[in-house]
């Protein structure tokens, strides 16, 4: 068995570089906005989401509303659960967030369950979009597309600030 290589594929640096512009797009499409909800896919997503909300507070003076989205990624239909109330996030501009896009079904049932509360304006944002969609979603903010194979892994390691592929 061959021992597993890694590539990098964003280190610290462009890891920080990548979700400042992110927040910057995010800005930009909500300038007129007086508040946004950042709602991010437990696990990664949510951390992801928690250094975006970080940027747009530093360069926006936008108010700032996080959400935590639990997905139950083994078994999708089932319930998906909010930190915040669906009063909460009801008529205003959300932006859901996770860390990679692989094939898309996460990101679906999550899309499904904020669609059944009225938006003013609804855009999904990954770091890592890796071009194997099963599903007709796709991210409006994204840090990097890569084209790979389907038994290559990208691991976003944020406590390491690292990103490669294996």
């Amino acid at each position: 068995m061959s021992p597993i290589t890694k590539t990098i594929i964003l280190d610290s640096v462009t890891l920080r570089h990548k979700i400042r512009r992110i927040a910057f797009q995010i800005y930009e499409s909500n300038i007129d906005e007086p508040e946004i909800v950042i709602a991010g896919i437990e696990k990664n997503g949510f951390v992801f989401a928690e250094r975006l909300v970080v940027q747009l507070k530093e360069i926006s003076p936008l108010k700032i509303v996080l959400c935590k989205v639990k997905v139950d990624k083994k078994n999708p239909l089932n319930p998906i659960q909010t930190s915040i109330s669906p009063d909460e996030y009801q008529n205003k501009s959300l932006v859901l967030v996770d860390d990679v896009l692989n094939s898309g079904t996460t990101l679906m049932y999550a899309v499904k369950h904020f669609l059944e509360v009225p938006l003013k304006q609804f855009k999904t944002s990954v770091l890592i979009n890796r071009n194997h969609k099963k599903f007709p979603v796709k991210a409006d903010f994204k840090g990097v597309s890569l084209s790979t194979s389907l038994q290559e892994h990208v691991e976003v390691d944020f406590q390491n600030e690292i990103v490669y592929l294996e």
